[in-house]
């Protein structure tokens, strides 16, 4: 990405910087300076909600006028995203100034990020390593977001079906548990697929300056689409009572294990977590680059933090040795002396050349 520009984004109400063909691009500033939502605007760069998973209307400036916009150049190739006044919640998407569905989004790069709020990964609950998981597969089945929200629209209209009604339809219901059925196998194979090629692509790696972790896939027994309708059919009355569907991929966790010590991550310190994680996002980026031919834009918010020298030398070997644009954010400066990048200092929503 040689060029990135911010309007009415957050704090930044212009915002430009032009990193040219660096390989890092390091933003430092104090906390509060407006780091982040420039990582965060690079994430809108992919099909979802952000790094920040947050509203579109709170993206805007506050007294801006509402809307922003968010544009990147990637060589010959100008891609714009974000949203009007009038329609605060809705994101558009323009291609070299033409319209296009944000779906298309994948087919123009890759995005992989690690954020502060991702050190509580493996002490989370389900749902959140579940999000991170299908944000490693996208990159690798683009069509995981279609299944991925058509197995939960099913699921939430077959609850709702379930709960409201005192005698449902019970066609409708055979065709949502079928939609379910076709969705979900479709979501689990996608995400059962990535984990096995992540996992050989972690033990190829094997455990050098940062630990190997050991990846798997549990909570919920892989089924047919025949096989998943008919239980879904069986489990209407439980379901009705608890008010949620109780089997499906949705029940599905990721499982960490720290393989050079034999225990689950969770368990791990918080520095042992952060290289695991670490880890785990440089092996996908080299698997993202095996497969498609590229490799991904990395955002590493404070990816430096609960990492010692020796790691955070670590780190930035593995980014050169990838060839990946990594975008990384700090507070202090020295931390990153001797590392050649495009440096922009940030402060009050303003960014400068550094």
């Amino acid at each position: 990405m040689t060029r990135l520009s911010l309007t009415r984004f957050r704090n930044h109400a212009a915002s430009v910087m032009a990193p040219g063909d660096a390989d890092v691009v390091l933003l430092t500033g104090d906390n509060g300076a407006g780091k982040t939502n420039v990582l965060e605007a690079l994430s809108l760069l992919a099909v979802g909600r952000g790094l920040r998973g947050a509203a579109l209307s709170d993206m805007a400036q506050a007294g801006g006028g509402g809307g922003f916009a968010v544009a990147a150049a990637l060589g010959e190739t100008l891609l714009g995203t974000g949203t009007a006044p009038a329609a605060p919640e809705r994101r558009a998407l323009r291609v070299n100034g033409a319209a296009a569905p944000l779906g298309t989004l994948n087919e123009w790069l890759a995005l992989s990020w690690l954020t502060p709020a991702m050190d509580r990964l493996f002490v989370d609950a389900a749902s959140a390593r579940r999000r991170f998981l299908d944000r490693l597969t996208l990159p690798l089945r683009a069509e995981h977001a279609t299944h991925a929200s058509r197995y939960e629209a099913a699921m939430r209209a077959r609850t709702r079906l379930l709960t409201e009604e005192t005698a449902p339809d019970g066609d409708w219901l055979a065709a949502l548990e079928a939609a379910m059925a076709a969705h979900g196998v479709a979501l689990h194979a996608a995400r059962v697929e990535t984990v096995s090629a992540l996992d050989r692509a972690l033990d190829a790696a094997g455990e050098g300056d940062f630990p190997l972790p050991k990846l798997a896939l549990s909570g919920w027994e892989a089924a047919d689409e025949v096989d998943f309708a008919a239980a879904l059919r069986r489990a209407r009355g439980v379901d009705a009572a608890a008010g949620r569907a109780t089997v499906g991929p949705h029940r599905t966790d990721l499982s960490v294990v720290h393989g050079g010590k034999g225990v689950a991550a969770a368990q791990a310190s918080t520095g042992e977590q952060k290289a695991l994680l670490s880890a785990i996002i440089l092996a996908h980026a080299e698997l993202v680059a095996a497969r498609r031919g590229a490799t991904p834009i990395l955002l590493l918010d404070e990816a430096t933090a609960h990492l010692d020298a020796r790691r955070r030398a670590a780190l930035f070997a593995r980014l050169a040795r990838l060839g990946a644009q990594s975008w990384v954010t700090g507070t202090d400066a020295a931390l990153f002396d001797g590392v050649v990048a495009a440096r922009f200092r940030v402060a009050g929503g303003a960014v400068q050349a550094a």
